[in-house]
Order: structure tokens, then C-alpha cells, then sequence
């Protein structure tokens, strides 16, 4: 239900696997500037790209599903819109 919503606003399987990509470059930036700052920041900037380091496994499974609604057959999906 979640995934007709999104692929009703637009929104398709290849965004967000790409999105997927993007939070994993993000976290290793993440982690390589928690490496430059000094000892009293380190430990929250470490916990920030480990926090970011989860996202990815979610956005890639969104795309999943938003995928399977891609390519649903058209004879479900009319099915599904009149109940």
C-alpha cells in the first residue's frame, strides 16, 4: 500500500536505488571527516555515519517494492484500482 502511494507521486524503483548509492557515499564521507576532527567531536561525529550507514539497506528495499509495483501486470493493477 505504501509502495502505490509513492509510485503514484512520481517516484520509481531506479531514484531510490540510486538514493541507496548516494547515503553509502555519504557515509563514508561521513567517516572520513569524523577522522579530521579533534578527540571531542570524534565520537559524535563516528555515531553520526554509523546512523547514516543504516539508511541505505532502507532506501534500497523501498526501491524493491516500488519495482514489483512497476511491474505488476496492467491486469492487476486495473483490478486493484476498482476496489
Amino acid at each position: 500500500m505504501l509502495t502505490k502511494a509513492l509510485h503514484s507521486t512520481g517516484l520509481r524503483s531506479w531514484q531510490m536505488h540510486g538514493m541507496s548509492g548516494a547515503m553509502i557515499g555519504l557515509c563514508i564521507s561521513l567517516w572520513i571527516r569524523a577522522k579530521t576532527v579533534d578527540q571531542d567531536e570524534r565520537g559524535n561525529a563516528e555515531r553520526r555515519a554509523l546512523f547514516v550507514g543504516l539508511w541505505p539497506a532502507m532506501f534500497w528495499l523501498i526501491g524493491d517494492g516500488l519495482e514489483r509495483q512497476e511491474t505488476r501486470p496492467a491486469s492487476r493493477r486495473l483490478l486493484s484500482r476498482r476496489s
